[in-house]
């Protein structure tokens, strides 16, 4: 005679997320063709098991119709989110470069994304430049 059981499962979901220290970046103004960078520290949380992160970056196009990417990134130490025996996440350090030999100004959006496609953050990036633009000319004007 087959006994009869009842099995209840229960769990809870948890998705991957990342906090940022600092909160958001300032990059500062330089002349045209001259590299600017932040640094900044991403928190991994709520990740299971090791990923690698990458990061999409906004591809603009130009008047002239040619597209770029004024924005590149690096991860000094790696880009592998890697668990402790604890289960919390090590800190990830990341980079952010702008340089552009056009003045420009645009909005865009770098995603950072892990192995599984996770879009783990989308943050807003505004470049205006229009400084660059004057302070190229002056330096041009005290060259003469």
């Amino acid at each position: 005679n087959p006994s009869q059981y009842m099995l209840t499962l229960s769990g809870t979901l948890r998705s991957p997320e990342m906090d940022f220290h600092p909160p958001f970046l300032m990059l500062m103004p330089v002349p045209l063709g001259v590299e600017t960078e932040a640094v900044f520290t991403i928190i991994p949380r709520g990740f299971i098991r090791q990923s690698r992160l990458r990061v999409q970056l906004p591809e603009l196009e130009l008047a002239d119709g040619t597209r770029t990417c004024p924005l590149s990134v690096q991860f000094p130490e790696g880009q592998d989110i890697v668990l402790s025996s604890d289960g919390t996440a090590k800190e990830l350090t990341c980079r952010v470069s702008f340089r552009s030999s056009k003045p420009m100004s645009f909005l865009g959006e770098m995603f950072f994304i892990d192995e599984e496609e996770n879009r783990l953050l989308e943050q807003q990036t505004i470049v205006f430049s229009p400084y660059t633009r004057t302070w190229h000319c002056m330096a041009l004007i005290k060259k003469l």
